[in-house]
């Protein structure tokens, strides 16, 4: 996950949702809507693509739907479409200068506690916020890596973030060159959009249960990306970016897509 333009920066954006203050979890947990959401079953799929815009993305939007295909049996493949390497614009800590890497191993780490270690991680290498100016070839390419899959899924193309909106426009283009469907999972929608948001296409909603194995399991996927919930350092361009009111819309026993 990295912000709109690295860290949040409310200073830089005053109109962007995701520099606005954000809704808080309470007000999610006390929507009642979500109870009605069909259920997503996950049996039959054996053969799943998961698309990343950022490092922790798939944790985040999806981590208890891989450890669930995970102890399933499923074979799973990471498209890892930047590396996240501007999460934090500006910042001179000296962890900020190795950020691609941090991030790469971040993400492996977080598989690893989903029960998912044997992922097909295929890193794509696109710059971190500049994934729209390479949306043809990334969908090209999304195209080779579904082909002969079960499912998609990728981050929703109405997130209001510009790289989490190509990676889902670019897998939607790729599900439809191929004929796999595409599951779209928001990320930044839960801290801009609020309970019923006409802005979010509800009516598109499935609701995938985590047991609570499951659930464990993803908590202790979030926890291995320190880079992004943690300060780098003492400055403001340092701040996390993933504060504990954030983490805490990852938290549940649920988790979202859109068909």
């Amino acid at each position: 996950m990295t912000s709109a333009v690295g860290a949040p920066r409310p200073s830089d954006s005053p109109k962007d949702p995701i520099q606005a203050p954000g809704t808080p979890e309470e007000l999610w947990a006390a929507w009642p809507e979500p109870t009605a959401f069909p259920e997503l079953g996950l049996s039959g799929l054996r053969r799943v693509l998961l698309v990343a815009a950022h490092p922790d993305d798939e944790a985040l939007g999806v981590g208890g739907v891989i450890a669930r295909l995970a102890a399933a049996g499923a074979h799973l493949r990471l498209a890892a479409v930047t590396d996240g390497e501007a999460s934090h614009p500006g910042s001179t800590a000296p962890l900020a200068q190795d950020l691609a890497r941090v991030r790469r191993a971040e993400a492996r780490c977080a598989l690893a506690a989903l029960g998912a270690a044997d992922t097909d991680v295929v890193t794509l290498g696109i710059p971190d916020t500049a994934v729209a100016r390479h949306e043809h070839r990334l969908a090209r390419r999304l195209a080779e890596l579904m082909a002969g899959f079960d499912v998609c899924f990728a981050p929703w193309s109405g997130d209001a973030h510009a790289d989490h909106e190509a990676a889902g426009r670019a897998a939607s283009a790729a599900g439809a060159a191929t004929g796999v469907p595409v599951l779209h999972y928001p990320v930044w929608t839960w801290h801009w959009a609020r309970p019923g948001d006409p802005r979010v296409p509800w009516r598109r909603a499935a609701r995938i249960p985590l047991d609570p194995g499951a659930a464990a399991r993803k908590r202790a996927a979030l926890h291995c990306f320190a880079s992004q919930l943690l300060p780098l350092g003492d400055a403001p361009a340092d701040a996390a970016v993933l504060p504990p009111g954030e983490v805490a819309h990852f938290l549940r026993d649920y988790e979202v897509v859109l068909r």
